[in-house]
């Protein structure tokens, strides 16, 4: 397994929003970018020769942004975990991702210094002063009818990644609810937490998680763990038992289509439209012809 993107939904925003955060952090840059071909534009609705994706790193963590239309958007279900090291690291990114704040930046008895906003494309961020700069991690929240899986799901994740490792869980000592946990699949870091939301909110396609493998073999072993809606299988996407989306491709899927001549690229869009797992055999021969 060569790694995992987390994947933002945007409705014609995607290229704005990745120079937005690529100007943002270090060891930030914009790397591929992907156009609707004529077959993708269809199936989505989307106008042919516009942008479809941009893959974008920030800080070592990997982004692919999806102009996928308004039919999704992302929520607080899912944020963005930042370990900043300084005062003025922390108050630089406040200051320039924060639009509309959840929590607000100041001290907080798990944190000296803590806040939670929502940036300008409704993407939320979680910002901590921390001793040693983390990477960035998506986090997850159990809410709702989820509230009480939090550690389940924990476990569940771990085993389903090889080299997974579970790294601290904090727990609430009168409800046993996840206050905070940090571990590791593939080598991407994330973060579950249980607590309250607005009950309209929900993890969404909005924002998903890329799995990279490196052969049939493996997408078919983490489609078979992963996917528990069969409704939601669709073109390598797959929603697993608590909800969260997943798209299981292989690790050069993005320079195969990106680096496609026109033709070309349609014809993998068009194969890949019939497909809900991802049959690579298929994919290889339609690349060949």
């Amino acid at each position: 397994m060569k790694g995992i993107q987390s994947c933002l939904w945007f409705d014609g925003q995607a290229e704005s929003a990745a120079k937005f955060y690529t100007s943002l952090f270090p060891n930030a840059k914009i790397a591929r970018s992907v156009r609707y071909s004529k077959s993708g534009a269809k199936a989505s609705g989307q106008v042919e020769g516009s942008t479809m994706t941009v893959e974008f790193e920030l800080d070592g963590s990997k982004f692919l942004a999806l102009n996928g239309g308004p039919h999704f958007k992302v929520n607080p279900a899912v944020s963005f975990f930042v370990g900043c090291s300084t005062e003025a690291e922390i108050n630089g990114l406040w200051a320039k991702l924060c639009k509309s704040p959840r929590m607000e930046l100041g001290q907080y008895p798990f944190a000296v210094k803590y806040g939670w906003c929502e940036d300008q494309f409704g993407v939320n961020w979680q910002l901590m002063l921390s001793s040693r700069s983390q990477k960035i991690s998506p986090a997850l929240l159990f809410a709702n009818k989820k509230f009480g899986k939090a550690e389940e799901a924990i476990k569940f994740y771990t085993a389903q990644f090889p080299g997974s490792k579970i790294e601290t869980i904090a727990k609430d000592a009168k409800t046993d609810a996840v206050l905070h946990s940090t571990f590791s699949l593939a080598e991407q870091s994330f973060v579950i937490m249980e607590g309250p939301l607005e009950p309209e909110f929900d993890f969404s396609p909005a924002l998903s998680f890329v799995i990279l493998c490196e052969s049939q073999v493996e997408i078919d072993r983490i489609w078979g763990q992963l996917s528990a809606v069969p409704a939601a299988e669709q073109c390598g996407w797959l929603q697993d038992k608590y909800g969260v989306s997943w798209q299981v491709v292989h690790k050069d899927w993005g320079k195969m289509i990106g680096d496609s001549d026109p033709p070309t690229q349609d014809r993998l869009m068009a194969a890949i439209l019939r497909m809900k797992k991802l049959d690579l055999k298929v994919l290889e021969q339609v690349y060949r012809q």
